[in-house]
């Protein structure tokens, strides 16, 4: 099954987003700019592209396991959403988690993936109480030993 995205180039020059290999999930997003991440930081990086998703659908970026191993680098906001409505330049959080190396991007290079899913709409419903379930309100570490 596949939905139809629009997608505008706002830098003409950057390749066109798209699949490394059939079957993936993620879309490859490209550097729109020249950038360096010294250890720790951080920076909004401009991908060139915008979209329109249709009703009922968000594109999640996620960042890409190849960076995150060889440079530690990955993004501050995983994943970053990107609603149906937003019609503005894709842009990604990138971080460099390595403690001693800085990390050099040129223009072009692939920078983050985005993996367009279904979402449903949640009717909210206020109660005085939740119902019980199995685990209650235990949290973090709770399911496991």
């Amino acid at each position: 099954m596949s939905v139809e995205v629009l997608i505008q180039r706002l830098d003409k020059d950057l390749p066109m987003p798209k699949y490394a290999k059939a079957g993936d999930a993620g879309i490859d997003l490209y550097s729109r700019i020249d950038f360096t991440l010294a250890p720790g930081e951080r920076s909004l990086i401009p991908t060139g592209v915008a979209i329109a998703l249709p009703p009922g659908f968000v594109a999640l970026v996620h960042p890409r396991s190849g960076l995150a191993l060889k440079h530690g680098i990955s993004m501050v906001n995983t994943p970053g959403t990107i609603d149906a409505g937003y019609r503005g330049e894709i842009q990604v959080i990138l971080i460099n988690h390595d403690r001693t190396e800085s990390a050099s991007f040129k223009r072009g290079d692939r920078i983050a993936q985005m993996v367009i899913q279904k979402v449903e709409a949640a009717q909210l419903l206020e109660v005085s109480e939740l119902p019980g379930s199995g685990r209650g309100a235990t949290g973090f570490g709770s399911s496991g030993k």
